[in-house]
């Protein structure tokens, strides 16, 4: 399992990350990003913390740590500079709150991902066509959820995404180690959306390839 959309202690989750990184490598994670919630108020203490964290522990955990960031209920217009902020703070993996249907997340934010390049549009909720055919075009990969609520559109983002050849990811949006998922639940979690059993593989290399171009990114 590769989770590219968790939380630590640094905004809402429930742990440290020393603690979430363990119990992912403990069910069999091969990779994890912590992606603590930042906006203008405090991107620039979170992103370093969880750099410096995960860099004091590297050596010593079997499962490839990565440090990131889910930029969330920010204005549409102010996520360019986010991302670029984020990235320059020392985020391998920048995620985007996307427009879901459970949350006011304000119209454009969508938008306003796909053309910051971020990594990850996190679920994206009813995300339009020209959305879809521009995240195509700039490589942005959207996501399947496991979290409650936000998962609501799984179906629709998974069909849709599809449609138009859009590279999609599974991640949990773990805020408690009882969010955390095996591969074999990420399965049912991707055929329950609608995904051919054929198709399922490419999601979890799509994951892959995210993380690999963070290595290029080091």
């Amino acid at each position: 399992m590769i989770d590219l959309h968790t939380h630590t202690f640094f905004s809402d989750g429930e742990l440290v990350p020393s603690e979430l990184i363990r119990r992912a490598q403990v069910i069999g994670y091969k990779a994890i990003a912590i992606t603590d919630h930042v906006d203008a108020s405090n991107i620039d203490l979170v992103i370093p913390r969880i750099v410096n964290a995960i860099k004091k522990i590297k050596g010593f955990i079997a499962i490839d740590a990565i440090p990131g960031a889910e930029i969330t209920h920010a204005p549409p217009q102010t996520i360019h500079d986010l991302v670029k902020e984020a990235r320059s703070l020392g985020a391998k993996i920048v995620v985007v709150h996307g427009e879901t249907l459970v949350e006011p997340v304000a119209p454009g934010t969508n938008r306003a991902a796909i053309e910051a390049n971020a990594d990850i549009l996190a679920h994206p909720g009813i995300i339009s066509e020209e959305e879809l055919l521009l995240a195509k075009e700039r490589g942005v990969t959207l996501e399947i959820t496991a979290r409650k609520g936000h998962s609501l559109s799984n179906g629709y983002v998974a069909k849709e995404a599809m449609r138009f050849g859009v590279p999609l990811c599974i991640n949990t949006d773990a805020h408690s180690p009882s969010d955390l998922i095996t591969r074999e639940f990420a399965v049912k979690i991707l055929l329950a959306a609608g995904i051919e059993e054929n198709r399922i593989e490419s999601v979890f290399e799509n994951s892959k390839a995210i993380v690999e171009k963070t290595r290029r990114r080091d």
